[in-house]
């Protein structure tokens, strides 16, 4: 994967991550899917991926909600 691919997807991901649901619920599975997309384009733990990613979307909604 090239430079500007991977910066490209980085900021896709950067993204998708601050895309926020209603609810904590929907916070989680909103950033698991994008943990885990991430995951598959690195090359990575898809589980790993899902798991960071549903946290830092749910932490990330909690702390700026006036982002969401």
């Amino acid at each position: 994967m090239g430079k500007l691919t991977l910066a490209a997807f980085a900021g896709l991901a950067a993204v998708s991550l601050a895309a926020c649901g209603d609810t904590a619920a929907e916070q989680a599975v909103i950033g698991a899917g994008a943990g885990a997309a991430t995951a598959v384009v690195l090359d990575g733990d898809l589980a790993t991926g899902a798991i960071i990613g549903a946290g830092a979307n749910v932490l990330y909604c909690q702390q700026n909600p006036e982002k969401c």
